[in-house]
Parts: structure tokens; sequence; C-alpha cells
């Protein structure tokens, strides 16, 4: 894991450079994925690695009811993609991702799963996981347990994002405006964070329930995407309002927008757009200059 150290200053030098970022009045497309293996069940959200220059695409679904004595295991899968946009390979580590990021502080590909909080009741391969990569980035079915459930997350969808620098996390709350941001060593969540939606022009049922990114921008940390305006709306820590940028108008989201199909890595927020491709395509927009 030699090489991937050397990543640790380069995801701190890329938030210094980002630190007087403009707001991009029209979103422009860094990138575009388009899947070719179809997803094992709903495709969640997006990583990126640079040294490796892969991403990495986690599909999310519950797992089937084991038997006695069994283990529910995930059918979802990972797969990763080139910066050209070109699948590489695919594995089954086993989880129902839910977010899915690079550490930099760990050098490992990681990943949240449904119901880390337990808000639902307790399941088994629930909470923080990392996966194994091979010397050359390629995806391994194996895996290693970080952290086990904690109800610090809130609800049991959430897709959080991860601060390297704090080494915390931005939960998005369901059916609101409401972050709560968690440590990992707490068992409660340290802070809520209240989105000024209202000052966006949106209101929480406009936009996405379950994630919301972390940019590394001072002032312009929190990035929203609005679904039902078809934008990307921009706050700081203490959730007021930065700015926005548009998504292309004929950009054909869904409902399931609202829930699952997005990421922010890269320097980009990345969009399921399921009507283009035979299994949907991914876009990553590039919102901040």
């Amino acid at each position: 894991m030699r090489v991937l150290n050397l990543l640790l200053p380069m995801a701190f030098l890329t938030a210094a450079q980002l630190a007087h970022a403009e707001i991009l009045p029209e979103a422009q497309v860094g990138i575009k994925i388009p899947l070719t293996k179809k997803p094992t069940t709903r495709p969640m959200t997006v990583a990126h690695i640079p040294v490796f220059k892969r991403y990495y695409i986690a599909d999310g679904g519950l797992a089937p009811m084991g038997g006695e004595g069994e283990v529910a295991y995930s059918k979802s899968e990972v797969h990763a993609y080139d910066e050209e946009g070109k699948y590489v390979n695919s594995s089954r580590p086993g989880y129902d991702n839910r977010s899915l990021y690079y550490n930099p502080n760990t050098a490992k590909l990681e990943t949240v799963t449904y119901n880390i909080s337990s808000d639902v009741g307790f399941s088994p391969n629930s909470g923080i996981f990392s996966i194994d990569l091979a010397e050359n980035g390629d995806l391994k079915n194996s895996s290693a347990d970080i952290l086990g459930f904690n109800p610090a997350f809130g609800d049991s969808a959430t897709m959080p994002s991860y601060n390297p620098e704090t080494n915390q996390y931005y939960a998005k709350q369901e059916r609101g405006n409401k972050v709560w941001v968690v440590d990992p060593k707490s068992r409660e969540k340290i802070r809520e964070i209240a989105l000024d939606l209202t000052a966006a022009g949106a209101e929480h049922h406009d936009v996405s329930d379950h994630f919301i990114g972390y940019s590394g921008v001072k002032g312009q940390e929190l990035v929203l995407l609005d679904v039902d305006h078809k934008a990307v709306l921009i706050f700081d820590l203490n959730g007021k309002y930065a700015g926005r940028s548009e998504l292309p108008k004929d950009l054909k989201l869904r409902a399931q927008n609202h829930f699952n199909g997005t990421g922010y890595a890269n320097d980009m927020l990345f969009v399921y757009h399921e009507p283009e491709g035979e299994f949907g395509t991914y876009y990553g927009f590039k919102v901040l200059k």
C-alpha cells in the first residue's frame, strides 16, 4: 500500500487549491461513464482513486434473508471503471453499499452500508468496511471491518460523505433539511446542520433525500442535488446557501434520483442518468472552478 500512501498529501493539496473556488453558473460535464454491466441492485454512488486513475461505482440493495445459521449476504457488487469511462472489473464484497469513498487517512476504499445506525433494527454486515484492492487497483471480493453499527448516523438509508481533514461524516437525514455531523468515535451526533433550502428556492421534497456531497472547498463544502429543478445547490458547513449550478435541462432525472445514483468524487458531483445507454450512464459534473 506504499503507493496509496502517496495520495495523502495529494488529497489535502486538492482541497487547498480549491479554497477560493467559484461556483459555475452552469455545470460542466467532466466525464460520462456508461454502465456496461447491468447493476446487480441499484446504482448508489461513486468513488475515485487518483493513483489508479479509476472510478468505483457501488450498487446497493438489501440482502436476502439467510437461513438458520447463515448470515445475510448482499448480492450488491462494486464496479471499477478507468478514467476514460471503460469497464475494468467487478467484485461482490457482500454489502448493501450506501456510500463509497477513498479514505486518504487509511489509504483504503471504504463503504458505509445501509442501516449503519440500526435505525430499523440490528442487521448483520452493517457498518463501515474497507474493500480490498489488488496492486493495480482491481477490485477483490475480500474486505475488512472498520466500524460496527453506530446510531449517530441517524436515518437507515443515509449516504454519508466523508471529510478526511476532520475524520467526520455528513449524514443527510431524509424528508427534511437536516445534516448530522458524525465523529465515528462517538455514538451521538456531534452537531446538526440545517440547510437553508428556502434561500436556495427549494423544498425538502425537491432535493436528494439521503445524499449530500463534501467538496473540501471552504465556504462551499456541502453539495446537494436538486432533482426537481435540475440544479446543484451549494452550502457552507453552517447550512448557509452559497449558490447554485444549473444542470442541463434535457437531463431526464427520475424519481429514483431522489434516493440513489449520486456521489461526489474527483471534484465532481455524479448523477445517474438512467435513460441513457443499455444500463444507464453516470455523469460527473464540475460545479466549482
